[in-house]
């Protein structure tokens, strides 16, 4: 019988479907949303009751693991020590943004020495657009593992914005997203990194480097040509373009430029919607020369005159090689250069410490 539905009925059933799919979806945010919230009030319950008292604060290991058993005896998992412990900081970190959003209502409601959780409160939160807690618990549990406060609220934003994964929440801390971000900032714009997250507005917000290419799976120091590099962030271009950032989509590969009877090739085409202009890269598996920094300037030349419309910003080009001397990027460019960029990549996960050793002689 489905297989004889007319057009009109199945105009019907897309709708219906779609109602469903987004109300499965309003659910799964909602059920999120008090858990999180939940949580939230557990942390704050555990803190107010250690604080009761010298004598409560000195058993509060062995009552968190007592009162651990006992919950998950009744409700199941969820509720071990750690995650106990997980809760408490997840309060004394976020209790000030909570209070900052909480209306004058909503804090007589559930006061800082109420010992129930409020369900109408919860229920306010979990459908208003402003709640203040947006990700998942596992999202949370992996912020609160971030001791910088910067870091952590750049991560939180940008993880809200650009609806990252757990997964790739991860992926983002572990290649030092942000130190390699703040690193290209003065201390001003660090700062409204953990405001605002990564925000494009100039040709240089788009390049990164190192640009770290863990997940194409090729090792270091093997064997492989260019043509290989550029078929393996083809087949990982989802990815590839969360590393370039935000608001990049993907134009083409070997992008033909014909300049009277020769013609050259582009590697890789994208265009970037914040900016509004087309983004060039050449892949270059040793190290950079002048030479290919003066191809890519042809390139962004040829971009500029004859494929840029009315309307469109500059374009912009990144070699993306695997070692490059700043010297020669410095003294072939122009010094206003605002179009021409050099990055490395890396073809591994770098190491954190590093990257935060870098910052802090860079805040000094």
């Amino acid at each position: 019988m489905a297989n004889n539905i007319t057009q009109p009925e199945n105009e019907l059933f897309e709708n219906i479907r779609a109602l469903i799919t987004a109300a499965r979806q309003q659910v799964v945010r909602t059920i999120n949303t008090t858990m999180v919230i939940t949580y939230f009030h557990i942390g704050r319950t555990i803190i107010e009751y250690n604080q009761d008292g010298k004598s409560r604060a000195d058993y509060a290991a062995e009552t968190l693991k007592n009162v651990s058993e006992k919950l998950s005896e009744e409700f199941g998992r969820g509720f071990s020590t750690t995650n106990l412990e997980y809760m408490r900081n997840f309060y004394s970190i976020y209790k000030d943004r909570i209070s900052q959003t909480m209306s004058g209502e909503s804090q007589k409601r559930v006061s800082p020495k109420s010992q129930t959780v409020s369900g109408k409160f919860v229920g306010r939160y979990a459908s208003d657009q402003n709640v203040p807690f947006q990700l998942s618990w596992s999202h949370y549990v992996k912020l609160l593992g971030m001791e910088d406060e910067d870091e952590r609220n750049f991560y939180e934003v940008e993880a809200v914005n650009q609806r990252w994964s757990v997964r790739e929440l991860n992926r983002q801390t572990n290649a030092a997203l942000y130190q390699r971000l703040a690193l290209s900032r003065d201390k001003d714009q660090v700062k409204a990194l953990s405001r605002e997250g990564e925000i494009i507005q100039s040709p240089q917000d788009v390049v990164k480097d190192p640009l770290v290419l863990e997940f194409l799976g090729l090792k270091e120091h093997a064997s492989f040509s260019e043509s290989d590099l550029e078929a393996a962030i083809i087949n990982k271009l989802q990815e590839f373009m969360l590393e370039l950032g935000k608001g990049f989509s993907f134009v083409g590969r070997q992008v033909r430029l014909s300049i009277e009877n020769d013609h050259f090739y582009t590697d890789l085409v994208f265009y970037n919607r914040f900016l509004r202009c087309h983004v060039l890269i050449d892949l270059k598996i040793g190290k950079l020369t002048h030479q290919d920094l003066g191809q890519m300037q042809m390139y962004v030349n040829f971009y500029d005159r004859v494929v840029k419309i009315e309307g469109e910003n500059p374009t912009i080009g990144i070699v993306l090689c695997r070692e490059k001397n700043d010297g020669v990027v410095k003294f072939t460019l122009p010094e206003d250069n605002e179009q021409i960029f050099a990055s490395k990549y890396k073809l591994f996960l770098p190491t954190k410490e590093e990257f935060k050793k870098q910052l802090e002689s860079f805040g000094n």
